[in-house]
């Protein structure tokens, strides 16, 4: 970084401090490490009184919404205490013909000093899940939450605190973005990123200049298809449900629906039964379910509002909903029929709770709808047929994909590995995986007691070296791995009575 712009970064004090703690994180054991997770839990438990009054001032959500999060980071940091110390051992490498004799394994060591910028839509979970993984890889970990969820800031800095952080060892910087852009200017040797693709292009860039490694996770306009062969009832239940989950404010919430022409007029029948069931069972309308959160802030609500304002303009068919109040931030469960290519809403992720239902005859056309658009980060196939499974999971790609429903690949499975493809993201989270994107899985070979003749390897080279590459180039290399890992283990046997 040059002089002018280091003397004028705020955060150049702490990122120093961070750097200077950094070497004795490293030698933490994963005993200790796992005592800091379980720390960091209880404290995020013991504060959940706090954590479900952010979450209803920030985006109206139920407690039971807030709870299924705060499982899911329980989850998490249990699943890497219980592990971390078999992930942090060496890992055994099994050997090759060149190099009998020799040991080899990966050794996982710290990355070093990682930033997480957080967004908003699960801003407690966001932060602890990614927290877990740097952790666990003994790497000091920044987090700065987004500013558009200032009570869960607070909350997570205060959790830190009670959980006995230090700000070298895990610092909580809140802020706009101009904070985001001083963080962006310090050498980080990882950084973390949820959000959009504008901001997403700038971590990038930024990351480029000092070869920082990079994790993605970004949305996009996932798909849902609905077979024919389809369970109608079934279909229509999940997907009413994680269209409308925080009030579509998840980047994994299907986006549209390709239905096959045949069962459109059924499935929006279901999928419009099950969203009045879910969100309006008293029968006083949407906007008094407490179960239905808000738009997080009125810029969003304005932008979604636009989106269902230009395709009706262009004739699109409103099924279900379409009631707003910009007061209330409330936008109701919506379903649009009839929409067109040259509607915004279906260029732009809506990322709130309506879907867009489109039909298809053919599945090619399906397939070419879903083509048109950046790989998604989560895709969606509802049918009974397993041929029909199969042919549309080797035509589509997508960070995940899940069969038969939807919204459950995310923080449900620590071993699953979750990120996107492309334009949805790069690198994955969850478990280990989150532990391996702050890592650094460094090769370490070995030298044994010598094999043969140890120096034939040196120039000048004997006419029996080239003789044995040239017969080793020409012909295939039968000795099985089995083979070489006896011999392997014989050499090291004999060595270690040797030394005896």
């Amino acid at each position: 970084m040059n002089a002018v712009l280091k003397e004028h970064n705020p955060q150049q004090a702490l990122f120093d401090r961070m750097a200077l703690k950094a070497p004795a994180l490293r030698l933490t054991t994963a005993a200790e490490r796992a005592d800091k997770l379980r720390r960091l839990l209880k404290a995020t438990l013991d504060a959940r009184p706090a954590i479900l009054a952010a979450g209803y001032k920030e985006l109206r959500l139920a407690p039971t919404d807030i709870d299924a999060q705060l499982l899911m980071i329980k989850s998490e940091a249990e699943f890497i205490a219980r592990n971390l110390a078999s992930w942090t051992a060496p890992q055994p490498i099994q050997g090759t013909l060149m190099t009998l004799g020799k040991t080899s394994y990966v050794q996982y060591e710290p990355k070093g000093l990682v930033l997480h910028l957080s967004t908003w839509n699960a801003p407690i979970a966001e932060a602890f899940v990614l927290a877990f993984g740097a952790i666990a890889a003994g790497c000091p970990f920044l987090l700065k939450p987004s500013e558009l969820a200032p009570h869960s800031a607070q909350v997570i800095a205060d959790i830190v605190v009670a959980a006995g952080f230090a700000d070298d060892e895990f610092a909580v910087v809140q802020g706009a973005s101009d904070v985001a852009t001083q963080l962006l200017a310090l050498p980080f040797n990882h950084i973390f990123y949820i959000g959009g693709h504008g901001v997403g292009r700038i971590v990038l860039r930024a990351a480029a200049e000092h070869f920082a490694t990079v994790t993605l996770e970004m949305g996009g306009k996932n798909p849902v298809i609905v077979d024919e062969s389809a369970d109608l009832v079934e279909a229509g239940k999940k997907i009413a449900w994680g269209r409308v989950a925080n009030a579509g404010q998840v980047c994994l919430a299907p986006d549209y629906a390709l239905v096959h022409e045949r069962v459109l007029p059924g499935f929006v029948a279901e999928l419009s039964k099950s969203m009045t069931a879910f969100y309006n069972a008293s029968g006083q309308g949407f906007q008094k379910s407490p179960e239905l959160p808000r738009i997080v802030n009125r810029r969003h609500f304005d932008r979604i509002k636009a989106l269902l304002d230009d395709a009706l303009a262009k004739g699109a068919k409103l099924e279900l909903g379409g009631e707003t109040d910009g007061d209330d931030l409330y936008i109701s469960p919506t379903i649009l029929t009839g929409v067109t290519e040259d509607m915004r809403i279906l260029q732009e992720e809506i990322f709130g709770p309506i879907i867009c239902v489109l039909p298809f005859r053919q599945r090619e056309e399906a397939i070419a709808t879903i083509r048109r658009r950046p790989k998604p980060l989560g895709s969606y196939i509802f049918a009974k047929d397993r041929a029909a499974i199969d042919w549309f999971l080797a035509r589509t790609t997508s960070g995940s994909t899940v069969v038969n429903h939807n919204l459950i690949q995310s923080g449900t499975n620590p071993h699953l590995p979750f990120g996107g493809v492309n334009a949805s993201g790069q690198g994955r989270i969850g478990g280990r995986y989150t532990f391996l994107e702050c890592s650094n899985a460094r090769a370490v070979v070995e030298e044994g007691p010598p094999v043969g003749d140890p120096d034939i390897m040196f120039p000048p080279y004997s006419d029996k070296y080239k003789q044995m590459i040239g017969q080793l180039l020409s012909k295939e290399i039968k000795l099985s791995d089995g083979v070489i890992n006896f011999i392997n283990g014989m050499i090291k046997v004999t060595s270690f009575f040797k030394r005896k």
